[in-house]
């Protein structure tokens, strides 16, 4: 009987592990389920209810809302549903770009930008605002190495 037994033993351990390289090679941690399971939050009936189709965050990465539409939707549904949208897909993929390379925090900072009573209100374009962000870490770069410069001649040569 000992024989049988441990030839049922290394079945079972030999179902075990094909079982879990079939979960593994499909399951979550395959990136396409992961990427389409964060695409899914876009069209999610119970996050976007009451924010009008037009106004809403696509997949691209983009919010098109026209500058008269910004205090309604800045402070209506259509911006509790797109933190709402985009707490979904950060929840599933930490990392998610949209199709115009923004990361989730691109389209909050231009959310935030754009709903602030700044010169920025009502400006919704999140490549705009990436631009914009690009462009003054270039500039600062230049400024922090002169600085940087300033301070090590005054530690050197003191």
């Amino acid at each position: 009987m000992a024989p049988k037994t441990a030839m049922n033993l290394k079945l079972w351990v030999v179902l075990a592990v094909a079982l879990a390289c079939a979960s593994v090679s499909h399951g979550l941690d395959d990136p396409a389920t992961i990427t389409a399971k964060a695409l899914q939050c876009f069209n999610n009936r119970f996050i976007y209810s009451s924010c009008n189709e037009d106004y809403r965050l696509t997949m691209a990465g983009e919010i098109n809302v026209p500058p008269e539409y910004t205090d309604e939707y800045c402070n209506g549904p259509c911006m509790t549903e797109t933190h709402l949208v985009l707490n979904c897909v950060d929840n599933i993929l930490l990392h998610f770009a949209f199709y115009n390379r923004a990361t989730v925090q691109d389209v909050r900072d231009t959310i935030k930008a754009a709903c602030s009573d700044s010169k920025e209100r009502g400006h919704f374009s999140v490549a705009e605002h990436m631009a914009a962000e690009e462009s003054a870490a270039n500039k600062a770069g230049p400024i922090f190495i002169g600085v940087s410069g300033l301070i090590l001649a005054q530690i050197l040569f003191n």
